[in-house]
């Protein structure tokens, strides 16, 4: 149960169903005429915030910063359409309907509001204008302190007569008289409004993997060897003197290593890059359709169907 001390934490905060999950924001708070105590919350939902459903708070409570109903998000999003701008208060039909919807019981057939409502008639008739109604908490900082002034909505009550409901501090029958006249000279024009919203959703992924492959290179390397070359040279005079003594003819053999150069194959592992995957963001211009509905208003002048005494035609 919603105290009237805790509105102001529940007006504009979030609205979690019993799931846990959010609905929407708390928009308004409405009250009972007869206790003042928190009645039913109106809660935004849809897209944009663009719908406003009742759900009572009698079994609501206030957890952390958020409010949470005993009922699921389906179940509020389908609640019974009311028209919160009407007057800031409920009808008895409204309540009563809004009660069958959440399956809430009332006593004596017609609801608690209901009884109470005979009851302050019986009494006295001023205040049983303003009972059986429930009157909006929005829009004044006196209604959310707790502070508002009871007599207000009875004498709002009163002149507008038994059954009736209106604002405090307002009198109902020349204002509910001057918008039923006006209403009869103009009329409302309403037409839909497209409005678009971008969701982000995952389009696919992309991968980064490396793999091997082999491939044939050729090189070109120079490579060396040696080779034999025989140089023949004449002895001089003192050579020949020298090599006379002890000069035999006979066999001889002489060795000289020969080299050569081949080339070696090995392969060394040599990091040339680093390669990363970026994410870039593009905005692109698309065109959306849709269908809106909009209403037309137009006049038709009625001709009197009877011909006029002398006319001919």
């Amino acid at each position: 149960m919603i105290t009237r001390e805790q509105i102001p934490q529940v007006v504009g905060h979030p609205v979690h169903d019993a799931e846990g999950k959010k609905v929407g924001d708390a928009k308004h708070m409405y009250l009972d005429d007869n206790t003042g105590s928190p009645e039913w919350v109106t809660v935004k939902t849809g897209f944009f915030g663009s719908n406003e459903t009742f759900v009572p708070t009698r079994s609501a409570r206030l957890v952390q910063d958020h409010l949470e109903v005993p009922y699921t998000r389906e179940k509020i999003k389908d609640a019974p359409n009311v028209d919160v701008d009407s007057g800031g208060h409920l009808s008895v039909e409204e309540e009563q309907h809004l009660y069958r919807y959440y399956g809430i019981e009332r006593g004596g057939g017609t609801g608690e509001s209901a009884g109470t409502s005979g009851k302050a008639a019986a009494a006295g008739g001023a205040a049983g204008a303003a009972a059986g109604t429930k009157r909006s908490a929005r829009d004044t900082g006196a209604d959310t302190s707790g502070g508002m002034d009871r007599k207000s909505a009875a004498a709002a009550g009163a002149g507008a007569g038994t059954g009736t409901s209106g604002m405090p501090g307002r009198t109902g029958a020349p204002e509910r008289g001057t918008a039923a006249a006006a209403e009869g000279e103009a009329m409302t024009r309403s037409e839909e409004e497209l409005h678009v919203k971008v969701e982000r959703h995952a389009s696919g992924k992309a991968r980064l993997r490396k793999f091997v492959e082999v491939e044939e290179v050729e090189q070109t390397v120079p490579v060396r060897h040696e080779e034999v070359k025989v140089e023949r040279e004449p002895l001089s005079a003192a050579d020949r003197e020298a090599l006379r003594s002890g000069a035999e003819i006979g066999e001889a053999e002489r060795y000289v290593t020969l080299h050569e150069e081949s080339p070696v194959v090995e392969t060394e592992v040599v990091a040339k890059e680093r390669v990363r995957m970026r994410v870039e963001e593009h905005v692109e211009q698309k065109k959306v359709h849709g269908r809106v509905r909009k209403e037309k208003i137009e006049t038709d002048m009625e001709s009197p169907s009877d011909p006029l005494p002398g006319d001919t035609r």
